[in-house]
């Protein structure tokens, strides 16, 4: 099992330099916060350890990891283009990375956007604010890996 732990940008820019530009796919930061959200909690469901320390907040349009933000903010709603260079993860962490893209990369930033509002997680951080408020509640990695364990041990039953 991998105990290495990583930055949220290194996690970031390894989706930024896979993703299937060849076949035309682009990534916007919107759906690049929800790649980075997805891997973290499946690292936290299935090998029981975050992919990096920092916390997930619950904002308006989804989770967001802040140092994400301040990285690709600029962009906007634009594509964002590869990085200059590729991180270096160990073995395990690209498996899960990969599937992560296999899995959640055909789908659009808004769909992306509303999967995570259905999920317990984001939804328990945001409590009762309206949908387009501003919050900085922090989304517990323990309820990330409890939900997503969870609905792991459901999918895999069925």
């Amino acid at each position: 099992m991998a105990t290495k732990t990583y930055t949220p940008l290194q996690i970031a820019n390894w989706f930024l330099a896979n993703i299937g530009r060849e076949a035309g796919d682009l990534i916007t930061h919107l759906k690049l916060q929800k790649l980075v959200y997805y891997a973290q909690a499946w690292s936290l469901a299935g090998r029981g350890t975050p992919l990096f320390d920092e916390d997930f907040q619950a904002w308006a349009h989804g989770p967001v990891v802040p140092s994400v933000f301040r990285a690709f903010r600029d962009h906007g709603m634009a594509p964002i283009p590869a990085p200059a260079s590729v991180p270096r993860l160990d073995e395990e962490t690209v498996e899960l990375l990969t599937e992560i893209l296999d899995v959640y990369g055909e789908h659009s930033a808004k769909k992306l956007e509303t999967l995570t509002h259905r999920e317990r997680p984001w939804k328990d951080a945001r409590g009762d604010l309206p949908a387009e408020a501003r919050s900085e509640s922090v989304i517990p990695k323990a309820a990330m890996q409890s939900y997503y364990s969870e609905l792991s041990r459901k999918l895999n039953a069925n």
